[in-house]
């Protein structure tokens, strides 16, 4: 239902008025705002899809050993994840149009220039720093600043599917990365990463607008109001909660859990799962159109598991997932094979389905802890989740290096879930809260 766009009946006119649209929208700017932001996560997708395939390639082509490329890649999602704390500060002061188009802007730059590359240390600064850089600058604080300030309504729904278009954006461009790396070579696939960004830029500059008075709306669902003034102390607000939370145990045994979440899934998983699949005989198409089905399932996952987060003590949630994807990490060396059989796809399956449930359960913990902090403490919680992901990317190609395959990697990572399960169990509620009918 469209939203009204003049100001609620006795609000003071303090100051001169912002001119309304000539009429009324059927449909209120809100959704354009949210489909260019869908399009523009979907895009980035591209960028977490391609390291995966390009592990193979780059040792063919330069006799960059597996370590160094995955160096590489590790320096990308340490800077991801370090990025995205300041990113809503940058929003903030900047704007998100801004923000953004310069973001892609600079990933572009940094695939494309990989094309001319000749030494590793490019490779590093190229896709490790500058694609790590853009990307986090445009991570998880885009989507949530997003849905802040357009939307008072449908928040949830919203919420929900822009945090699904990372799946969906994976779904898309991993089978069609994998068919260029494998038939073209990985210099094609590289720039239709940098094309995919630039093609979105304009989008982004002459679709999406930083507040909705900036367009005489009120946020759907919601009362008109005023654009606030830029925020010049977002990013010092940042540190000193950082320092604050430091100083608590569950900050630590939230920031723990969630470096061993992200050392599981997209250092491990999203990095070493094609080139592993491929030492078995497994084409890099099937590998990637596997990897492919865990996006598809990660939504069906992270809806359930929100669901559970209102009726369950999330401590215990985290714990049985944790527990789960180890038990499913150790059985995975003995499925990989030449060919997909139905133990490996009901591998795919459950793993999709335990990716980021553990999203909703951590963000809940953080505001039983952290209060009117939590979306900061959270912030930083996914910078340790990044961190976790990077180590592993690295750790893993030099295990490839030193003992011929991944198997030692698997069977760590399921020992580090179990470390996991048993950290989630030790986090307690807050002494002033009474406990849930659920139980803590």
């Amino acid at each position: 239902m469209a939203q009204t766009t003049e100001r609620p009946a006795g609000h003071a006119p303090d100051r001169p008025p912002v001119r309304p649209p000539a009429r009324t929208p059927r449909v209120h700017r809100a959704w354009s705002v949210a489909a260019v932001t869908f399009v523009t996560i979907i895009g980035a997708a591209a960028f977490a899809s391609l390291p995966g395939l390009l592990i193979e390639p780059l040792h063919g082509e330069f006799d960059w050993s597996r370590g160094t490329i995955g160096f590489a890649v590790s320096v990308n999602l340490a800077l991801y994840g370090l990025t995205a704390p300041f990113a809503a500060a940058l929003m903030d002061r900047f704007g998100i149009r801004r923000v953004v188009a310069m973001a892609l802007t600079v990933i572009a730059a940094g695939s494309l220039l990989t094309v001319w590359m000749t030494a590793a240390w490019q490779l590093v600064l190229y896709w490790g720093v500058l694609v790590g850089l853009g990307s986090g600058s445009m991570a998880l604080a885009f989507a949530a600043t997003v849905t802040n300030r357009w939307f008072v309504g449908r928040r949830g729904l919203v919420t929900g599917i822009l945090t699904a278009a990372g799946a969906s954006g994976q779904l898309v461009f991993l089978p069609l990365l994998s068919w260029l790396v494998e038939h073209h070579g990985w210099r094609p696939a590289a720039v239709t990463v940098s094309l995919a960004a630039l093609a979105v830029v304009p989008f982004v500059w002459l679709l999406l607008r930083d507040h909705p008075a900036d367009v005489g709306l009120a946020p759907y669902g919601g009362e008109y109001a005023e654009k606030p003034a830029p925020v010049t102390g977002a990013a010092r607000r940042a540190v000193t909660v950082l320092l604050k939370a430091a100083r608590t145990g569950p900050f630590w045994l939230l920031a723990g859990t969630f470096a061993i979440c992200g050392a599981s899934t997209n250092g491990l998983v999203k990095t070493h799962f094609v080139p592993a699949a491929h030492d078995h005989g497994m084409p890099v198409t099937a590998a990637a159109g596997l990897l492919a089905v865990i996006g598809v399932f990660d939504v069906v996952g992270t809806i359930a598991s929100g669901w559970f987060t209102d009726r369950f003590a999330a401590r215990r949630l985290l714990a049985v997932y944790y527990a789960l994807r180890g038990i499913s990490l150790l059985f995975l060396p003995m499925l990989l094979a030449p060919a997909v059989h139905p133990p490996m796809l009901f591998f795919i399956v459950f793993y999709g389905l335990d990716w980021v449930a553990t999203v909703p359960p951590t963000i809940a913990l953080c505001r039983e802890h952290y209060g009117e902090d939590s979306a900061i403490v959270f912030g930083w919680v996914l910078a340790s989740h990044q961190v976790g992901a990077a180590a592993v990317a690295f750790a893993g190609g030099v295990a490839r290096d030193l003992f011929g395959s991944y198997d030692v990697v698997w069977y760590a990572s399921g020992a580090l879930c179990a470390a996991a399960a048993l950290m989630a169990l030790v986090i307690r509620r807050p002494r002033t809260e009474a406990p849930s009918p659920a139980g803590a």
